[in-house]
């Protein structure tokens, strides 16, 4: 169930946003539902997106022979 929190705004946004029919509203919710989510969430290091990616690429298939004769194809 969304709760409700108070944010401020400048002048500006909060006249967009009292001014948006209720379907724009839903909409603009949502948007900073996701964007409030992204900021908050813990970040991944490189090496932690690295890692996984090699592991999904391992998992397909791709072994390190692989790699290396795509890596040298020119």
């Amino acid at each position: 169930m969304p709760e409700q929190i108070t944010i401020s705004v400048d002048s500006d946004l909060a006249h967009f946003y009292r001014a948006a029919t209720n379907s724009d509203r839903r909409k603009l919710e949502l948007l900073l539902n996701l964007r409030l989510r992204d900021a908050v969430k813990p970040r991944r290091t490189l090496q932690e997106i690295m890692d996984e990616i090699s592991c999904q690429a391992q998992q397909r298939g791709l072994t390190p022979e692989i790699l290396q004769s795509l890596l040298d194809e020119e």
